[in-house]
C-alpha cells in the first residue's frame, strides 16, 4: 500500500465479529508476551475481574476464560455441567440450540430435547411438564438470543422454572451478553457463556463462562469429559494466576481495553444504545416495506431477520450493500433463500446506520 492510502471502512452488520474502536484494535500492538510471565497473569486477572464487575456479579460469579470462539466456551460449559448419573434438558429452536444438543450427544449425555420450530418460542408449560416427568434432569440448557432468527428466548421464565425445580442452568448468552437484559440477581444462571467479539466489542479469539461460585462444589467432582475444555481445571489454574494452555495473547490485550470501554459506558448504557439503534433501523425497515420474521415483542436488541422481497436474491442484495461498504448476513438452513439478517452489534456510528438504510431502500426500490 502506498503511503497516505487508507483502508476503506467496512461496516460489519453481521452478528460478529464486529467493528471495534481504534483503541481496541491497536491494543494488539502492545508487543509480544510469554503467557507464563507475570505480565500475562496480571492481564488475565484484569479481564476476569472486569467481566464480573461490568455485570455487577463479582460476589456471585467467577469468569473462566478460554482461547477460542464462543462455541469453545459453550462446549466447555456443556462438557463440565452434568453429573454422570443425571440428564440434561436441551431447549432448541434454531441452529445454536441444536448445537448444544450435538455437544451433549458428543459427550454421550443422557438427554431430553424440547424441539421447536426455528423462530418459535418454547412453550413454558411443556418445559415445566418435562421437569415434572423426568426427575433425572439436573441441567437445563438453552440459547438466550438465537441469532438464527433474531428471537430472544424467554430466559427469565425458564430461569424461574430452573430455580423452582432446583435445576442448574446453562445459557448461551454469546449474542446477548451486553446487548439484551439479563438479570443475574433475580434469576441465577450457573453457566452464562459469552465471547469477546459480539456485544462486548472485542476481537475474535477469547471467550468465557461466567460461572456461579456456589456451583463449584458440585462440578469439581464431575469426571473430566475433555482435556482442553475442562471448566474446573481452567478455573483452578486461573485462580492461581496461571493458564492451562497457550492463550491467544493479542486478543486478550484487545478484550482488556474493550472491557474498559464497556465499564465506562456501563452495561445498562450499552443495552440502551442497542435499543435505540435497533429502533431506528426497524423504523427504516418498515418504511422500506420490508417484512419481519419475528414478532416485535420477541425480537432481540441486536439483530433483525427480514424476509427477502419478491424478485430479490440474497446474493444480489449482499453484493450491492457490500459495494457500498456494508456486510449483511444470510439466512441459515431452511431460511437460506427466504431471509436476510442485519445486526447492530459493535462500534457502528449513527450516520452509518442512516447510510445503510438509504442504500437498502434504494436496492429494494430499484432491483436490477
Amino acid at each position: 500500500m502506498h503511503a497516505g492510502n487508507t483502508v476503506k471502512r467496512t461496516v460489519l452488520m453481521n452478528p460478529g465479529p464486529v467493528n471495534v474502536t481504534d483503541k481496541v484494535r491497536n491494543a494488539q500492538l502492545r508487543g509480544d508476551l510469554c503467557h507464563r510471565e507475570p505480565e500475562f497473569s496480571n492481564l488475565m486477572q484484569s479481564i476476569r475481574k472486569k467481566l464480573v464487575l461490568a455485570f455487577g456479579i463479582e460476589q456471585e460469579y467467577s469468569a473462566v476464560l478460554i482461547t477460542g470462539s464462543g462455541t469453545a466456551a459453550l462446549e466447555m460449559a456443556v462438557s463440565s455441567c452434568l453429573t454422570p448419573s443425571r440428564s440434561i434438558l436441551v431447549i432448541q429452536n434454531g441452529v445454536y440450540g441444536e448445537r448444544i444438543s450435538k455437544m451433549a450427544d458428543a459427550y454421550q449425555m443422557d438427554k431430553h430435547t424440547m424441539n421447536y420450530g426455528w423462530g418459535k418460542p418454547p412453550q413454558l408449560e411443556e418445559v415445566e411438564q418435562a421437569l415434572k416427568d423426568n426427575s433425572s434432569i439436573e441441567v437445563i440448557a438453552m440459547v438466550h438470543h438465537e441469532t438464527t432468527t433474531g428471537l430472544l428466548n424467554p430466559l427469565p421464565e425458564i430461569a424461574a422454572l430452573a430455580k423452582q425445580y432446583d435445576k442448574r442452568l446453562v445459557v448461551d448468552c454469546i449474542s446477548s451478553l451486553g446487548g439484551d437484559d439479563i438479570d443475574f440477581k433475580q434469576y441465577p444462571i450457573e453457566f452464562a457463556v459469552g465471547t469477546a467479539n459480539k456485544c462486548i466489542h472485542g476481537l475474535p479469539g477469547v471467550s468465557f463462562v461466567l460461572h456461579r461460585k456456589k456451583d463449584l462444589c458440585r462440578i469439581k467432582d464431575i469426571p473430566a469429559r475433555s482435556v482442553y475444555l475442562n471448566l474446573t481445571e481452567h478455573h483452578i489454574t486461573q485462580e492461581q494466576g496461571d493458564t492451562l494452555f497457550t492463550p491467544a495473547v493479542q486478543p486478550y490485550y484487545a478484550l482488556d481495553i474493550a472491557l474498559d470501554e464497556l465499564l465506562e459506558e456501563t452495561v445498562t448504557g450499552r443495552i440502551e444504545h442497542y435499543r435505540r439503534t435497533v429502533g431506528k433501523l426497524r423504523k427504516g425497515f418498515r418504511e422500506s416495506g420490508l417484512e419481519f420474521l419475528i414478532p416485535e415483542d420477541q425480537r432481540s436488541n441486536c439483530l433483525t431477520a427480514l424476509k427477502l422481497p419478491d424478485g430479490i436474491s440474497y446474493d444480489w442484495l449482499h453484493d450491492r450493500l457490500k459495494e457500498n461498504g456494508f456486510v449483511i448476513y444470510a439466512g441459515q438452513g431452511l431460511f437460506r433463500n427466504k431471509i436476510f439478517r442485519i445486526a447492530n452489534m459493535g462500534n457502528i456510528q449513527e450516520n452509518e446506520f442512516s447510510r445503510c438504510l438509504k442504500v437498502l431502500k434504494e436496492c429494494i426500490a430499484k432491483p436490477s
